[in-house]
């Protein structure tokens, strides 16, 4: 499943994986996420509704470029940097192409506009 995300007008491309947490996240499409930096590492937003767990393990350790589902907070997170294994933390897809060093070069909080779009 394919998703178009808007930072600064730029247009960024993800792929989100066919699990019950990333058709959750597409049923959710079209929306608007508030995200904050932490640790110079993964721009996180909250969600409007929790996305399902099932068949998802306890935690992850995601890697660059991922995208992601922190259960505990309900966010949205995309991934730019090193962040090791943690608790709660779902990866539901894959930033495409440069989009992880597209969004690593924005500094502080983001606004991201999420949608679908064609394959």
């Amino acid at each position: 499943m394919k998703i178009q995300i808007t930072v600064n007008g730029q247009r960024l491309q993800a792929t989100i994986f066919d699990s019950a947490a990333g058709r959750d996240l597409i049923a959710q499409l079209p929306l608007t996420v508030d995200m904050v930096d932490h640790g110079s590492v993964e721009k996180t937003g909250p969600l409007p509704s929790p996305l399902s767990l099932a068949g998802q393990p306890d935690g992850a350790d995601p890697d660059v470029g991922d995208v992601g589902y922190y259960a505990p907070g309900n966010d949205l997170v995309f991934y730019y940097g090193d962040q090791s294994y943690y608790p709660g933390i779902v990866i539901i897809g894959r930033l495409d192409g440069d989009a992880a060093s597209a969004i690593a070069d924005i500094n502080g909080a983001i606004t991201a506009t999420v949608e679908t779009r064609a394959a």
